[in-house]
């Protein structure tokens, strides 16, 4: 599908991506080269959306539904370590989780396309920004992506460090977690270290809380629904000798179920409240939903089953992974239309034959897109856009009359 000089020409690409990062909605001099590169294939571009997002339109031979493809563009806040010549030329920002090679591969497969629209309906090439806490597909969909383009399904795809290179794991039904940012304040009465019976220990009531809510998910949630609580900062204090009077503790809560959400926020309450009770303290606890759960539709998990193994071989395809907890924004998408999300093997998190050396895994200051995948992506999504042919096709046989 790739000569060895259209691919050379791929590599270079995404290596000038991973050398020139660009933070949520600052992509610019990427969606330039996005918007470039699809105008040289001869597609309609459109820019604008979320403020730097692009779209390029491909009319296949004949008509039918439009579907889309999206790819992220922007990095991470983050300092990167590794030592090669396209390591990123900006202090405190890296392309750590592949959104370069996810371009890359989108732009290979438009390029293909382009060259051999062989397939019915039309592709919508989306590049969004701000995937990364930012909720850039939330802010295509407000700026009027599914309202300007016919758009009928929604297909999203993230490389995976720890599958095999090339390989795809595909799943019917959740694939990643909802996100929400928890926040506790616990207020007591500060006062001398050495004289604790005068005050209220928000410390010490602010350490019995993050122990209790180790039990939000295990005795509050069936064992069969799956969640998580993560407090991952705790504030408190500036002086070795004063008990201070308010503690903020920060961190995550997760799931793949709203009610589950639900009964895990009115668990937390509960023991916010108790927890005050029992030390005389005030405990306030707040909860923003972020990104909504990840999760595929039946139909279109289906078709890019097929589509995959014809692309990368049926022994390459999984689809019985776990989900993950981490989080995604193309959940926005798939909340307005069916869809899929499926992972891209990015190859060993570690190197067996030299375990010293730093691993790979995402949103790590050593991570590097596998280059060696550009294909296996590129093929994925050029069989995925002619799969849509056999659903067009079965959409007319069962149209009514």
């Amino acid at each position: 599908m790739l000569s060895e000089s259209a691919l050379a020409e791929l590599v270079a690409l995404r290596r000038d991506l991973h050398a020139h990062p660009e933070l949520a909605f600052q992509e610019t001099r990427t969606a330039d080269i996005v918007a470039r590169e699809l105008t040289r294939c001869g597609l309609s571009v459109y820019r604008g959306l979320a403020k730097t997002g692009v779209v390029g339109i491909l009319q296949g031979k004949t008509s039918g539904r439009m579907i889309a493809l999206r790819a992220d563009m922007d990095a991470l806040p983050l300092q990167e370590q590794n030592g090669f010549a396209h390591r990123s030329v900006h202090a405190g920002r890296m392309h750590a989780c592949g959104h370069d090679g996810h371009t890359a591969m989108l732009l290979g497969a438009a390029r293909h396309l382009a060259a051999r629209p062989d397939f019915s309906g039309s592709v919508a090439f989306v590049f969004q920004p701000a995937e990364e806490a930012e909720g850039g597909a939330a802010v295509m969909l407000s700026d009027g992506l599914f309202r300007k383009f016919p758009i009928e399904a929604v297909y999203g795809l993230h490389n995976w460090p720890g599958l095999p290179a090339g390989s795809m794991a595909i799943h019917h039904g959740p694939v990643m977690a909802s996100t929400c940012r928890l926040e506790i304040r616990v207020h007591g009465q500060g006062g001398h270290a050495a004289l604790p019976q005068q005050g209220v220990d928000a410390i010490v009531t602010a350490s019995h809380l993050v122990a209790a809510l180790q039990t939000v998910c295990a005795r509050n949630l069936s064992p069969l629904d799956s969640a998580v609580v993560s407090i991952t900062q705790f504030h408190a204090g500036s002086a070795w000798n004063v008990l201070p009077d308010e503690v903020l503790l920060r961190g995550t809560l997760r799931s793949f179920e709203e009610k589950v959400q639900d009964q895990a926020e009115a668990a937390i309450t509960r023991l916010c409240a108790g927890i005050a009770a029992s030390f005389g303290a005030r405990i306030e606890a707040g909860f923003t939903r972020l990104y909504p759960p990840t999760r595929n539709t039946e139909n279109e998990a289906e078709i890019c089953r097929r589509a995959a193994q014809t692309a990368l071989g049926k022994e390459n395809v999984f689809t019985s992974l776990p989900p993950s907890m981490a989080a995604e924004d193309f959940s926005y998408l798939l909340r307005e239309k069916p869809g899929c999300y499926v992972w891209l093997g990015n190859g060993p998190a570690t190197d067996p034959d030299a375990p010293e050396r730093p691993r790979c895994v995402l949103h790590d200051p050593y991570y590097d897109f596998n280059d060696a995948i550009l294909p296996a992506g590129i093929r994925y999504w050029v069989e995925l856009a002619l799969h849509q042919e056999a659903k067009s096709a079965e959409g007319k046989r069962h149209r009514p009359r």
